[in-house]
C-alpha cells in the first residue's frame, strides 16, 4: 500500500469516460443502435408495468413482483444509458467526481435490488407450484409488500457500502475510466493506493447478493423440479415449466454476467472485455425481460387487447 504525501497530491475532481469508440462515424452509429435499444426497454418495462396497474386479473403477487423488476430495469438503463448517449456525440466524455459517486450508488443500488427481488420470484413459483392450493395463503399482500421492501432496502443499503468503500479511496492520477459509465471495478483501479481491502469488500457483499441468492433459487428450482416430476400430464408438465422458463432466462442472463465482473481478483481485469459484459447485464437484461415474460404469456395478450378494446371504445363514443 502506498500513497503520495498529502501536500504533493493533486486530487481528481472529474473522471473521463472513454466509452466504445473514438471514431465520430462509428459513434453516431453506436448513438443511434444504443437510443433504439433504451426506447425498447423503457417502453417494454413501461408497458409491462401499465397493463399490470390497469388489468385487475393481473392484481396478483406473481405479477406485483413483476412490476418492481420492469421499474428497476427502467431506472437501471436510465442510470447509466442517457449519459453515455450524450457522450457519444459530445466532444466533452466528462463525469464529475459527484455525479459518478451518484452513478455508482444507485446502478448498484438497481443492481442488488434486482438480485434480491429474483430470490423473491424463485419463491413466488415455489409457493405456486409445490402449494398452489396455499398460494394465497402463504403470498399475502402484506407479506409481498414486505418483501419488496426488504428488497429495496438492502439493495440501497449494500450499496452504500460499496460506494463508500470505492469513492473514499485516495484519487490523483490518472482520472481516465475505459468504459462507458462509473463502476466499481474500473473506477478503483485508478485509486492511487493498494485496493485489496475494497477487493475484499466487494467480494463479501457479492457472496451476500449473488452466491447466496443463486443459492437459494437453485433450491427453490430443486423443489420445483420434483414437484413437476409427480405431474402425470405432459401438458401439465409443459404449462408449469413455461412458468418457470422466463424467470430462469432472465436469472441467467443478469448473474452470469454478474458473477464475471465482480467475483474475480482485480489482477484480471480487463476494460475492453468488461464494457462487453457491462453491456449484456446493463441493458440486454432489462430489454430481454419485457419479452420473456410477455412474449408467451396469455394473461398480457389479453390484457392488451383489453387495454385496446377500451382505448377503442373511448375514442369510438368521443367521436
Amino acid at each position: 500500500m502506498w500513497m503520495l504525501p498529502v501536500q504533493n497530491q493533486s486530487w481528481v475532481s472529474e473522471f473521463i469516460l472513454l466509452g466504445f469508440s473514438n471514431d465520430p462515424t462509428s459513434n453516431r452509429i453506436l448513438f443511434i443502435a444504443f437510443l433504439l435499444l433504451y426506447l425498447s426497454s423503457v417502453l417494454g418495462n413501461g408497458l409491462i408495468i401499465t397493463l399490470i396497474s390497469l388489468d385487475s386479473h393481473l392484481h396478483t403477487p406473481m405479477y406485483f413482483f413483476l412490476s418492481i423488476l420492469s421499474l428497476l430495469d427502467m431506472g437501471y438503463v436510465t442510470t447509466t444509458i442517457p449519459q453515455m448517449l450524450v457522450h457519444l456525440i459530445s466532444s466533452s466524455k466528462t463525469i464529475s467526481f459527484a455525479g459518478c459517486w451518484l452513478q455508482m450508488y444507485v446502478f448498484g443500488a438497481l443492481g442488488l435490488t434486482e438480485s434480491i427481488l429474483f430470490v423473491i420470484m424463485a419463491y413466488d413459483r415455489y409457493v405456486a407450484i409445490c402449494h398452489p392450493l396455499r398460494y394465497t395463503v402463504i403470498l399475502t399482500w402484506e407479506l409481498c409488500m414486505w418483501l419488496a421492501t426488504l428488497a429495496w432496502t438492502c439493495g440501497f443499503f449494500l450499496s452504500l457500502i460499496h460506494t463508500f468503500s470505492t469513492m473514499g479511496l485516495p484519487y490523483c492520477g490518472p482520472n481516465i475510466i475505459n468504459h462507458y459509465f462509473c463502476e466499481g471495478p474500473s473506477v478503483w483501479s485508478l485509486a492511487c493506493m493498494d485496493t485489496h481491502i475494497i477487493e475484499m469488500v466487494d467480494l463479501v457483499i457479492s457472496v451476500f447478493v449473488v452466491v447466496a441468492p443463486l443459492s437459494l433459487i437453485l433450491a427453490s428450482y430443486i423443489h420445483i423440479a420434483l414437484a413437476i416430476s409427480k405431474i402425470k400430464s405432459t401438458q401439465g408438465r409443459c404449462k408449469t415449466l413455461s412458468t418457470c422458463a422466463s424467470h430462469l432466462t432472465v436469472v441467467t442472463f443478469f448473474y452470469v454476467p454478474a458473477i464475471y465482473i465482480y467475483m474475480r481478483p482485480n489482477s484480471s481485469y480487463s476494460p475492453d472485455h468488461d464494457k462487453q459484459i457491462s453491456f449484456v447485464y446493463n441493458i440486454l437484461t432489462a430489454l430481454l425481460n419485457p419479452m420473456a415474460y410477455s412474449l408467451r404469456n396469455k394473461d398480457f395478450k389479453v390484457a392488451i387487447l383489453k387495454v385496446m378494446g377500451s382505448g377503442r371504445m373511448a375514442w369510438t363514443m368521443g367521436c
